[in-house]
């Protein structure tokens, strides 16, 4: 009985072990090397404190919004617009499953970006580096020891 309590109690630890969170200096040295240092006219410092606000540099995390969409990854990528759950319809501007954003692998994601920022609202985009990136004067804070 105890043997299969703690195999049942190991197994759950796995599954709930496959939330990935990233480090800040993760995050930092993953988007500058996938070229976003400057993408746009935005400095790394914006795309690193966007991805904090977005998901907490959750790579699986997964949020429902009110209009019944859901927002995938470490960008929070909204499915109505950029990806297909397969729930509802989607015009799957990205043209990827939702599920592509919630890896560790983050290069859909990073892509994905991309495209959203080029549109009209750039990073303006996401709510949370509106509130709390943009125009900021302690951004340099987001790359602090990181090059170490």
């Amino acid at each position: 009985m105890k043997i299969s309590m703690t195999l049942s109690l190991i197994s759950c630890l796995i599954v709930s072990n496959a939330a990935k969170l990233l480090s800040r200096c993760e995050v930092a040295n993953i988007l500058r090397n996938e070229g976003l240092d400057g993408y746009d006219g935005y400095s790394l410092e914006n795309w690193v404190c966007l991805t904090f606000y977005a998901s907490k540099f959750n790579t699986t995390a997964e949020h429902k919004e009110e209009d019944g969409s859901t927002s995938y990854g470490i960008f929070q990528i909204n499915s109505k617009e950029w990806c297909t759950n397969h729930e509802k319809h989607s015009k799957n501007r990205c043209h990827h499953i939702c599920s592509d954003f919630q890896s560790t692998d983050l290069s859909k994601s990073i892509e994905c970006a991309k495209k959203i920022v080029k549109e009209k609202e750039g990073l303006g985009y996401w709510y949370g580096w509106k509130e709390n990136c943009q125009n900021s004067h302690g951004l340099k804070r987001w790359l602090y020891r990181c090059d170490e």
